[in-house]
């Protein structure tokens, strides 16, 4: 598919199973409608070169919702990431340049929240004058097609382009759809907070008395939102810190200290989630986030501002369904423990993951019955940490789950090597870098050399990739399985937020019941595409609420 530059029509060409051209292109005066029409006759598989681009327009002109597509920058992203090309640019023209051997042009800086839309300009895809969009659109994807099936797994990468494409499809309607946000609860909750709305350019009441009393207890004028005035007061009192981060002030032994992390967290909910980022946000009584699909090299999502992955639990009330629906708010609890279980075989962790609580059934195995020592442990395998604690505990779980084991730590050798690591479907880590290869966290008196220091830092960046990536690829295919079994509910319940391992769907109250069935089967479908025959179950657990706040 490709739309026309302005205007309301486009043109279309039916492809075959290799991607070429099957008879002539066809033009479309009134694009939408015709998607809508064949879509509804023939639920193809659309092709076309970003979703973001021209999805957002089929649903403003004919509210189509089709049903599966293949997003040529995403899938390129992808396959750039397999052949181990990760900064070379994605874009349709920069695809097509790679095809012919020329000189590549530079993607295009992603739009910010408040850009002007350029949807469907001819220079969007950078392709050189004279290029028709059609041809060079036919040719990338049928390349597309033959790199997919030159990989080393084929069939696992069909299935994360067409899952991560399906993410791009939901993250459109999810924006245009929009999370319920209650400004009436929302301004109780800051009011309570933070006292009532303050003028532009000052601190709420709430913030203003906090501030003078750390100047109290600090015994001179400070201004909390210094760091470079915050640490001498510390220093002063005996407490020298290296920054003002919350797990080193937890650290210290002082009333001031657990004043300034609370002045810290109400600060950082009036500037992030406060007044003027309702205003900026909410529209509707929706939140409507900007979703930014694989915006981490994990497969993660990121936004485009907004905020939309880190609602503060203080402000989840404010999330409440409108009359006479529900929020389904699912989530998949100790998701990357249990695809640690489902990648490696280890049978002693499947068999904690079986047992409903995972850390606690891994404690009764390995560690005694002590929780906290147990999930200490396995987030040490999972994360690399070696000092203290984490070290004795690591050790346990090497002689007790040492598959587990062994599939991290063979990840983060590779990673110390240089070398790249895949997730479960074939989403492939990056190449250390100069300015990425760093060990921030390292202790320089370890004798270690600063390059050693810094392939360890590596290393455990693809210790958790192999997890976490896998983590992404289980709950893309979830979401494209819940999508497809929320549309055969009817136009509505409708998915409206999704983040890493939870999703919140919005439905009449008398669908709750089969929209909560929706994510049961959904996540179990995921698991058997992703993993397989695995005995690790993956549950979703769901909550039908008016609020958020009471799914938690």
């Amino acid at each position: 598919m490709a739309p026309d530059p302005v205007g309301s029509g486009g043109r279309l060409c039916v492809l075959g199973e290799d991607g070429t051209a099957v008879g002539a292109v066809s033009a479309a005066p009134d694009l939408a409608a015709e998607v809508a029409r064949r879509e509804a006759e023939q639920r193809p598989r659309w092709v076309w070169a970003a979703t973001d681009e021209v999805y957002p327009r089929l649903l403003e002109r004919a509210a189509v919702r089709p049903d599966r597509c293949h997003d040529v920058k995403l899938v390129e992203s992808l396959l750039l990431g397999q052949e181990l090309r990760h900064r070379r640019p994605r874009s349709l023209g920069a695809a097509w340049a790679r095809l012919h051997d020329l000189p590549e042009p530079a993607d295009a800086p992603e739009p910010g929240a408040d850009d002007q839309p350029v949807l469907f300009a001819a220079d969007r895809h950078h392709l050189p004058p004279g290029t028709d969009l059609m041809d060079a659109l036919i040719a990338v994807h049928a390349g597309q097609l033959r790199r997919i099936a030159a990989g080393p797994h084929p069939e696992r990468m069909r299935l994360l382009c067409a899952a991560e494409s399906a993410g791009a499809l939901a993250a459109v309607e999810m924006g245009r759809e929009g999370l319920p946000w209650s400004a009436a609860a929302h301004d109780d909750l800051l009011t309570g907070l933070l006292g009532p709305r303050p003028a532009p350019g000052t601190r709420p009441a709430v913030l203003g008395e906090m501030a003078l009393r750390l100047q109290e207890m600090l015994g001179r004028p400070v201004n909390p939102d210094s760091p470079a005035q915050m640490l001498p007061a510390f220093a002063r009192l005996g407490f020298p810190l290296t920054s003002t981060r919350s797990y080193e002030l937890r650290s210290v032994d002082h009333p001031a200290a657990a004043l300034f992390l609370r002045y810290k967290e109400l600060s950082r909910i009036h500037a992030a989630h406060g007044w003027a980022w309702r205003e900026s946000w909410v529209r509707g009584g929706r939140f409507r986030p900007e979703y930014v699909v694989g915006g981490v090299v994990s497969g993660r999502w990121a936004t485009r501002g907004g905020g939309a992955l880190q609602i503060p639990r203080l402000l989840r009330s404010a999330v409440v369904a409108d009359p006479g629906y529900r929020l389904v708010v699912a989530d998949a609890g100790q998701l990357e423990p249990r695809v640690l279980a489902a990648m490696s075989g280890d049978p002693g962790l499947a068999r904690a993951a079986a047992a409903g609580d995972l850390y606690a059934a891994l404690a009764l195995d390995a560690f005694g019955g002590d929780r906290p020592r147990a999930k200490i442990g396995l987030l040490a395998a999972m994360y690399g940490q070696t000092s203290g604690e984490a070290g004795q505990l690591l050790a346990v779980m090497r002689r007790r789950f040492p598959a587990a084991l062994a599939l991290v730590e063979s990840a983060a050798r590779t990673g110390e090597a240089g070398g790249t690591v895949r997730s479960q479907l074939g989403r492939t880590s990056p190449a250390p870098s100069a300015d990425r290869f760093l060990d921030e966290s390292a202790d320089p008196g370890d004798g270690a050399s600063p390059d050693r220091r810094a392939a360890r830092s590596w290393g455990r960046f693809t210790r958790n990739f192999v997890i976490q990536a896998s983590a992404s690829d289980w709950a893309l295919a979830m979401l494209a399985a819940l999508r497809r079994r929320l549309a055969a509910l009817g136009p509505e319940p409708r998915l409206v937020f999704f983040q890493h391992d939870e999703v919140i769907v919005h439905t009449p109250l008398e669908l709750a019941p089969a929209a909560e069935a929706a994510v049961a089967a959904a996540g179990e479908e995921a698991r058997r595409l992703v993993f397989g025959a695995t005995p690790v179950p993956i549950p979703l657990q769901t909550h039908a609420v008016v609020s958020y706040a009471e799914a938690k």
